[in-house]
Protein backbone atom coordinates (compact mmCIF):
# COMPACT_ATOMS: atom_id res chain seq x y z
CA UNK A 1 0.00 0.00 0.00
CA UNK A 2 0.74 3.49 -0.68
CA UNK A 3 1.23 6.60 0.75
CA UNK A 4 0.11 8.68 -2.30
CA UNK A 5 -1.12 7.70 -5.53
CA UNK A 6 -1.38 10.74 -8.06
CA UNK A 7 -4.03 10.22 -11.13
CA UNK A 8 -2.87 12.79 -13.85
CA UNK A 9 0.19 13.49 -15.33
CA UNK A 10 -0.81 17.32 -16.53
CA UNK A 11 1.10 20.42 -14.33
CA UNK A 12 -0.67 19.81 -11.72
CA UNK A 13 -0.28 16.06 -11.08
CA UNK A 14 3.96 15.89 -12.06
CA UNK A 15 4.17 19.10 -9.52
CA UNK A 16 2.11 16.88 -6.77
CA UNK A 17 4.73 14.32 -7.42
CA UNK A 18 7.38 16.31 -7.13
CA UNK A 19 6.78 17.56 -3.92
CA UNK A 20 5.03 14.46 -2.62
CA UNK A 21 8.37 12.75 -3.56
CA UNK A 22 10.68 15.37 -1.88
CA UNK A 23 8.88 14.92 1.20
CA UNK A 24 9.73 11.18 0.92
CA UNK A 25 6.30 10.13 0.35
CA UNK A 26 7.32 7.83 -2.34
CA UNK A 27 4.36 8.78 -4.93
CA UNK A 28 2.72 6.70 -7.03
CA UNK A 29 1.73 8.47 -10.46
CA UNK A 30 -1.13 7.17 -13.25
CA UNK A 31 0.08 9.10 -16.31
CA UNK A 32 -2.64 7.37 -18.97
CA UNK A 33 -1.65 4.72 -21.84
CA UNK A 34 -2.44 7.60 -24.20
CA UNK A 35 -2.37 11.10 -23.25
CA UNK A 36 0.40 10.93 -20.40
CA UNK A 37 1.93 14.12 -20.13
CA UNK A 38 -2.13 15.89 -20.95
CA UNK A 39 -2.91 18.44 -23.54
CA UNK A 40 0.35 20.34 -23.04
CA UNK A 41 1.50 17.82 -24.54
CA UNK A 42 -0.45 18.48 -28.15
CA UNK A 43 0.60 22.75 -27.32
CA UNK A 44 3.22 24.38 -29.37
CA UNK A 45 5.00 27.12 -28.51
CA UNK A 46 4.19 28.58 -24.18
CA UNK A 47 5.15 31.69 -23.31
CA UNK A 48 3.71 32.55 -20.60
CA UNK A 49 5.05 30.22 -18.08
CA UNK A 50 7.62 31.77 -15.57
CA UNK A 51 11.16 30.79 -16.32
CA UNK A 52 11.25 30.31 -19.69
CA UNK A 53 12.19 34.15 -21.17
CA UNK A 54 11.86 32.65 -24.96
CA UNK A 55 9.51 30.48 -24.39
CA UNK A 56 9.00 26.50 -24.62
CA UNK A 57 7.37 23.76 -26.32
CA UNK A 58 4.47 22.22 -24.52
CA UNK A 59 5.54 18.72 -24.81
CA UNK A 60 9.56 19.76 -23.87
CA UNK A 61 7.60 21.27 -20.65
CA UNK A 62 5.74 18.33 -19.82
CA UNK A 63 9.19 16.17 -20.58
CA UNK A 64 11.33 18.15 -17.85
CA UNK A 65 8.36 18.46 -15.34
CA UNK A 66 8.20 14.30 -15.84
CA UNK A 67 11.71 13.88 -15.52
CA UNK A 68 12.40 15.99 -11.89
CA UNK A 69 8.72 14.16 -10.73
CA UNK A 70 11.19 10.86 -11.64
CA UNK A 71 14.81 12.37 -10.08
CA UNK A 72 12.88 12.56 -6.82
CA UNK A 73 11.72 8.86 -6.94
CA UNK A 74 7.84 9.05 -8.33
CA UNK A 75 7.13 5.99 -10.11
CA UNK A 76 5.10 6.49 -13.03
CA UNK A 77 2.73 4.32 -14.50
CA UNK A 78 1.70 4.64 -18.02
CA UNK A 79 -2.20 2.88 -17.80
CA UNK A 80 -5.84 4.26 -16.91
CA UNK A 81 -7.63 4.46 -14.27
CA UNK A 82 -11.10 2.38 -14.75
CA UNK A 83 -12.59 2.20 -11.52
CA UNK A 84 -11.78 4.52 -8.01
CA UNK A 85 -12.95 3.18 -4.71
CA UNK A 86 -12.76 6.36 -2.83
CA UNK A 87 -14.26 5.89 1.08
CA UNK A 88 -12.45 4.46 4.03
CA UNK A 89 -9.19 5.02 5.21
CA UNK A 90 -7.67 2.88 2.16
CA UNK A 91 -8.42 4.13 -1.19
CA UNK A 92 -8.51 1.33 -4.19
CA UNK A 93 -7.33 2.70 -7.54
CA UNK A 94 -8.17 0.08 -10.37
CA UNK A 95 -6.20 -0.03 -13.81
CA UNK A 96 -7.22 -1.16 -17.18
CA UNK A 97 -4.57 -3.72 -17.14
CA UNK A 98 -6.59 -5.25 -13.70
CA UNK A 99 -3.96 -4.42 -11.38
CA UNK A 100 -5.31 -3.03 -7.88
CA UNK A 101 -3.03 -0.46 -5.95
CA UNK A 102 -4.10 1.28 -2.32
CA UNK A 103 -3.22 4.25 -1.21
CA UNK A 104 -4.05 6.24 2.39
CA UNK A 105 -4.02 9.04 -0.29
CA UNK A 106 -5.16 10.52 -3.24
CA UNK A 107 -4.63 13.10 -5.67
CA UNK A 108 -7.09 13.80 -8.29
CA UNK A 109 -5.51 15.91 -11.10
CA UNK A 110 -7.57 14.24 -14.46
CA UNK A 111 -7.82 17.79 -16.37
CA UNK A 112 -10.37 18.68 -19.00
CA UNK A 113 -10.89 16.91 -22.31
CA UNK A 114 -11.40 19.19 -25.31
CA UNK A 115 -15.24 19.71 -25.82
CA UNK A 116 -17.15 19.36 -29.16
CA UNK A 117 -19.79 20.99 -31.25
CA UNK A 118 -22.21 17.95 -30.33
CA UNK A 119 -23.06 17.50 -34.72
CA UNK A 120 -24.10 14.24 -35.73
CA UNK A 121 -21.29 14.13 -38.19
CA UNK A 122 -18.59 15.23 -36.03
CA UNK A 123 -17.20 12.20 -34.36
CA UNK A 124 -17.57 10.33 -37.49
CA UNK A 125 -15.09 12.88 -39.26
CA UNK A 126 -12.64 12.62 -36.86
CA UNK A 127 -9.31 12.23 -38.27
CA UNK A 128 -10.93 12.69 -41.39
CA UNK A 129 -10.74 16.34 -41.41
CA UNK A 130 -11.98 17.56 -38.01
CA UNK A 131 -9.82 17.40 -35.56
CA UNK A 132 -9.23 19.06 -32.01
CA UNK A 133 -5.39 19.71 -31.97
CA UNK A 134 -3.35 21.63 -34.27
CA UNK A 135 0.12 20.63 -33.58
CA UNK A 136 -1.08 16.76 -34.26
CA UNK A 137 -2.54 17.27 -37.78
CA UNK A 138 -1.55 20.92 -39.10
CA UNK A 139 1.10 18.82 -41.04
CA UNK A 140 -1.61 17.22 -43.31
CA UNK A 141 -3.95 20.75 -44.17
CA UNK A 142 -0.37 22.06 -46.14
CA UNK A 143 -2.04 24.46 -49.25
CA UNK A 144 -5.23 24.06 -47.90
CA UNK A 145 -8.37 25.71 -46.35
CA UNK A 146 -9.18 24.96 -43.12
CA UNK A 147 -11.22 26.65 -40.28
CA UNK A 148 -10.80 26.79 -36.71
CA UNK A 149 -13.70 27.37 -34.27
CA UNK A 150 -13.50 29.38 -31.17
CA UNK A 151 -12.59 32.74 -29.53
CA UNK A 152 -10.25 32.17 -26.94
CA UNK A 153 -6.68 31.69 -26.37
CA UNK A 154 -6.45 28.58 -28.07
CA UNK A 155 -8.58 29.20 -30.51
CA UNK A 156 -5.99 32.30 -31.53
CA UNK A 157 -3.07 29.61 -30.89
CA UNK A 158 -4.17 27.35 -32.81
CA UNK A 159 -5.27 29.43 -35.99
CA UNK A 160 -1.65 31.34 -36.20
CA UNK A 161 -0.07 27.74 -36.23
CA UNK A 162 -2.31 26.50 -38.54
CA UNK A 163 -1.20 29.10 -41.15
CA UNK A 164 2.06 27.73 -41.45
CA UNK A 165 0.60 24.85 -43.03
CA UNK A 166 -2.51 26.33 -45.02
CA UNK A 167 -2.88 28.77 -47.26
CA UNK A 168 -6.44 30.31 -45.45
CA UNK A 169 -7.45 29.88 -42.00
CA UNK A 170 -11.15 31.23 -41.04
CA UNK A 171 -11.89 31.62 -37.67
CA UNK A 172 -15.70 31.18 -36.72
CA UNK A 173 -16.81 32.84 -33.78
CA UNK A 174 -20.60 33.05 -32.69
CA UNK A 175 -20.49 36.55 -31.30
CA UNK A 176 -18.58 40.25 -32.70
CA UNK A 177 -15.79 39.67 -30.50
CA UNK A 178 -13.29 37.42 -28.46
CA UNK A 179 -12.29 36.59 -25.63
CA UNK A 180 -8.74 35.74 -26.00
CA UNK A 181 -5.63 37.72 -24.64
CA UNK A 182 -5.16 41.28 -26.39
CA UNK A 183 -1.42 39.44 -27.19
CA UNK A 184 -3.09 36.53 -28.57
CA UNK A 185 -5.89 38.62 -30.80
CA UNK A 186 -3.28 40.77 -31.93
CA UNK A 187 -1.34 38.41 -33.50
CA UNK A 188 -4.15 37.00 -35.28
CA UNK A 189 -5.38 40.13 -36.64
CA UNK A 190 -2.39 40.82 -38.10
CA UNK A 191 -2.07 37.55 -39.78
CA UNK A 192 -2.80 38.05 -43.31
CA UNK A 193 -3.58 34.45 -43.77
CA UNK A 194 -6.86 34.41 -40.82
CA UNK A 195 -9.74 35.82 -41.79
CA UNK A 196 -12.38 36.08 -39.03
CA UNK A 197 -16.21 34.86 -39.15
CA UNK A 198 -17.92 36.79 -36.85
CA UNK A 199 -21.41 36.19 -35.68
CA UNK A 200 -21.64 32.71 -36.72
CA UNK A 201 -22.08 28.89 -36.00
CA UNK A 202 -21.15 25.46 -37.78
CA UNK A 203 -24.37 24.00 -38.49
CA UNK A 204 -22.91 21.06 -40.85
CA UNK A 205 -19.90 18.97 -41.46
CA UNK A 206 -20.02 17.96 -45.09
CA UNK A 207 -18.04 15.21 -46.80
CA UNK A 208 -17.84 11.15 -47.11
CA UNK A 209 -14.17 9.92 -46.41
CA UNK A 210 -12.45 13.39 -45.85
CA UNK A 211 -14.30 17.10 -45.04
CA UNK A 212 -14.85 18.83 -47.90
CA UNK A 213 -17.08 21.71 -46.79
CA UNK A 214 -19.70 22.95 -43.58
CA UNK A 215 -22.46 25.10 -43.15
CA UNK A 216 -22.22 28.09 -41.23
CA UNK A 217 -25.57 29.60 -39.82
CA UNK A 218 -25.37 33.41 -39.23
CA UNK A 219 -26.79 33.53 -35.55
CA UNK A 220 -28.29 37.12 -35.94
CA UNK A 221 -30.68 36.12 -38.73
CA UNK A 222 -30.31 32.51 -39.20
CA UNK A 223 -29.12 32.38 -42.76
CA UNK A 224 -27.01 29.35 -43.69
CA UNK A 225 -24.05 29.03 -46.49
CA UNK A 226 -21.55 26.94 -47.04
CA UNK A 227 -18.43 26.93 -46.88
CA UNK A 228 -15.59 25.00 -48.72
CA UNK A 229 -12.59 23.42 -46.89
CA UNK A 230 -10.21 20.12 -45.97
CA UNK A 231 -10.93 20.59 -42.22
CA UNK A 232 -12.43 21.81 -39.28
CA UNK A 233 -10.41 22.55 -36.02
CA UNK A 234 -12.38 22.94 -32.86
CA UNK A 235 -11.17 24.98 -30.24
CA UNK A 236 -14.08 26.01 -27.46
CA UNK A 237 -12.75 25.07 -24.57
CA UNK A 238 -12.64 21.69 -21.96
CA UNK A 239 -14.88 19.48 -19.79
CA UNK A 240 -13.25 18.30 -16.25
CA UNK A 241 -12.70 14.88 -16.93
CA UNK A 242 -15.10 13.53 -13.42
CA UNK A 243 -16.41 10.64 -14.85
CA UNK A 244 -14.18 8.43 -12.17
CA UNK A 245 -15.41 10.13 -9.32
CA UNK A 246 -19.40 10.70 -10.35
CA UNK A 247 -21.18 9.51 -6.87
CA UNK A 248 -18.33 10.14 -4.59
CA UNK A 249 -16.72 13.19 -5.14
CA UNK A 250 -19.04 16.27 -4.60
CA UNK A 251 -19.11 18.58 -8.17
CA UNK A 252 -19.85 22.32 -8.53
CA UNK A 253 -22.40 23.44 -10.73
CA UNK A 254 -19.55 23.79 -12.98
CA UNK A 255 -19.00 20.49 -13.50
CA UNK A 256 -15.24 20.49 -11.76
CA UNK A 257 -14.71 18.77 -8.19
CA UNK A 258 -15.77 21.13 -5.33
CA UNK A 259 -12.80 21.45 -3.17
CA UNK A 260 -12.76 23.39 0.56
CA UNK A 261 -12.02 27.36 -0.02
CA UNK A 262 -7.75 27.38 -1.42
CA UNK A 263 -7.07 24.47 -0.10
CA UNK A 264 -7.35 20.77 -2.13
CA UNK A 265 -9.75 19.03 0.34
CA UNK A 266 -12.67 17.21 -1.35
CA UNK A 267 -15.60 15.77 1.06
CA UNK A 268 -13.83 12.68 1.47
CA UNK A 269 -11.42 12.70 4.12
CA UNK A 270 -7.85 11.89 2.08
CA UNK A 271 -8.75 12.40 -1.52
CA UNK A 272 -7.51 16.20 -2.59
CA UNK A 273 -7.55 17.36 -6.10
CA UNK A 274 -5.86 20.06 -8.00
CA UNK A 275 -5.62 21.17 -11.53
CA UNK A 276 -8.39 21.99 -13.91
CA UNK A 277 -10.59 19.47 -12.68
CA UNK A 278 -11.24 21.63 -9.94
CA UNK A 279 -10.75 25.03 -11.99
CA UNK A 280 -13.55 26.06 -14.01
CA UNK A 281 -12.06 29.77 -14.28
CA UNK A 282 -8.38 30.21 -14.78
CA UNK A 283 -7.19 26.71 -16.94
CA UNK A 284 -3.16 27.87 -16.78
CA UNK A 285 -0.57 25.29 -16.77
CA UNK A 286 1.12 28.40 -13.86
CA UNK A 287 -1.95 27.84 -12.18
CA UNK A 288 -2.76 24.10 -12.41
CA UNK A 289 1.07 23.90 -11.07
CA UNK A 290 0.21 25.61 -8.12
CA UNK A 291 -2.71 23.78 -7.53
CA UNK A 292 -0.83 20.71 -7.41
CA UNK A 293 1.49 22.03 -4.56
CA UNK A 294 -1.50 22.97 -2.56
CA UNK A 295 -2.72 19.18 -3.51
CA UNK A 296 0.81 17.54 -2.14
CA UNK A 297 0.72 19.43 0.84
CA UNK A 298 -2.47 18.78 1.90
CA UNK A 299 -1.94 15.16 1.65
CA UNK A 300 1.17 15.83 3.03
CA UNK A 301 -0.27 17.22 6.08
CA UNK A 302 -3.49 14.48 6.33
CA UNK A 303 -1.00 11.75 6.77
CA UNK A 304 0.83 13.77 9.31
CA UNK A 305 -2.08 13.70 11.78
CA UNK A 306 -2.47 9.80 10.84
CA UNK A 307 -1.76 7.50 13.68
CA UNK A 308 1.80 5.45 13.34
CA UNK A 309 0.56 2.66 13.24
CA UNK A 310 -1.99 3.51 9.98
CA UNK A 311 1.38 4.67 7.98
CA UNK A 312 3.79 1.75 9.12
CA UNK A 313 0.84 -0.20 6.89
CA UNK A 314 1.59 1.78 4.03
CA UNK A 315 5.65 1.65 4.39
CA UNK A 316 5.42 -2.23 4.78
CA UNK A 317 2.50 -2.88 2.05
CA UNK A 318 3.00 -3.96 -1.19
CA UNK A 319 1.79 -1.08 -4.09
CA UNK A 320 -0.15 -3.90 -5.98
CA UNK A 321 -1.92 -5.89 -4.53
Amino acid sequence: MRQIIIIGSGPAGYTAAIYAARANLSPLLIASSVEAGGELMKTTEVENYPGFAEGIQGPELMLAMQAQAERFGTEIVLDDVVKLELEGEVKRVTLGNGDVHEALTIVFATGSAYRKLGLEDEDRMSGHGVSWCATCDGFFFRQKTIAVVGGGDSAMEEANFLTKFADKVYVIHRKDTLRASKTMQDRAFANPKIEFLWNKEVAHIYGDELVTGIGVVDVTDGTETTLDLSGLFIAIGADPRTHLVHGQLTLTAEGTVAVDGRSSRTNIPGVFAAGDVIDPTYRQAVTAAGSGTVAALDAEHYLAALPKEVLARAEVQPATV
